[in-house]
């Protein structure tokens, strides 16, 4: 999820690590270890010039759990080796902080693979991308009541039981809505698929996940032999239906996945995607599994690459398209409204 989020899930795993011995400390170090696997995006950047290969890096071997295991040793046996000086000598173990490194890393992948871009939980040993698709990558509802309870408890001594009930607070509203969208998606999923079938929609296989910020109107993709079927629900609609499905063609022809970025690529949106000839050896390739809000052209998505060949290459050209316009954030309301 948002870098926010993984803060304050980070923050509340120190606390419960290490809030009694040494207070809003163990908050700090906790949200720090929260932040570690995220810092890949910049790893990838010193390691690849290739934007698909930087993408790539991103949620692969620092979201996995051979990373947390390793990872909890070796910063909780440094954190404590600078920690355990002067006055501060004996007041923690080396294993209190392996056990906040070990929370902090652990529950960030976690956090992680609850959303659509997907976690390389296994790396390096499988490639995998673990996403259950039932909470959008940002979802305020999760965020805010959490970060609320956390800024309360700091201002309690450390060995009080009312800073204790705020910690439990914040993990449990945020995991009871974690469990609410769980039970939305299974209805969700349910939803899409009876309008399939409603429509005659021969289809191979479908995804439904949140669309963003919300976990109110929902998003789905179906796949056929040539095409793909995109639409949305919203909880507020008056139907258990999907209204509108909008038929985007497949073009796959467009780019070999023998040619190793396409492939990774493909990956990377599970096999969601289409492709736009834009002239000139450009493509547009758009990642499926995320919606367009654009309601004059379903093709626009919100995450999409322009590709072209360099150096024999394929590599992401710089975002030529059009930001989101207070049109099309109207609709996105509007829908989530079931209008």
């Amino acid at each position: 999820m948002d870098s926010l989020t993984q803060i304050v899930l980070g923050a509340a795993c120190g606390e419960a690590a290490l809030g009694k011995k040494i207070g809003n400390k163990a908050l700090l170090f906790g949200a720090i270890g929260g932040t570690i696997p995220d810092l890949d995006v910049f790893v990838g950047r010193l390691i690849y010039d290739n934007e698909i290969d930087i993408m790539a890096f991103h949620r692969g071997f620092m979201h996995s759990i051979l990373f947390t295991i390793i990872g909890a040793f070796v910063f909780g046996w440094l954190v404590f080796k600078l920690y355990n000086r002067g006055i501060r000598k004996n007041t923690t173990k080396q294993k209190d902080w392996i056990w906040l490194f070990f929370l902090s890393l652990f529950t960030h992948p976690i956090l992680d693979s609850f959303t659509p871009y997907g976690t390389q939980l296994f790396a390096p040993f499988s490639n995998y991308r673990v996403a259950i698709n039932n909470i959008s990558v940002v979802d305020p509802i999760y965020t805010i009541p959490f970060l609320f309870c956390m800024i309360v408890l700091m201002f309690y001594r450390r060995n009080t039981s009312k800073r204790k009930l705020w910690l439990k607070l914040g993990l449990g509203i945020s995991s009871a809505y974690m469990l609410l969208t769980l039970v939305n998606k299974v209805y969700i999923n349910s939803v899409y698929q009876n309008s399939l079938k409603d429509e005659g929609i021969v289809y191979s296989r479908f995804q439904t996940q949140p669309s963003v910020l919300n976990n109110i109107l929902w998003y789905g993709v179906a796949e056929t032999e040539t095409d793909y079927y995109v639409g949305f629900y919203s909880l507020f609609d008056s139907l258990s239906k999907v209204k509108t499905w909008n038929k985007l063609p497949k073009n796959h022809h467009l780019a070999s996945t023998e040619d190793k970025e396409i492939n990774t690529l493909v990956w990377f949106s599970n096999g969601y995607y289409n492709l736009i000839d834009k002239g000139e050896g450009v493509i547009r390739y758009n990642d499926l599994r995320y919606p367009s809000f654009d309601k004059n052209n379903p093709n626009n998505g919100i995450f999409s690459f322009t590709l072209k060949k360099i150096d024999n290459r394929w590599d992401v050209l710089p975002f030529d398209g059009r930001p989101p316009s207070s049109e099309d954030f109207s609709y996105f309301w509007e829908r989530m409204k079931g209008k």
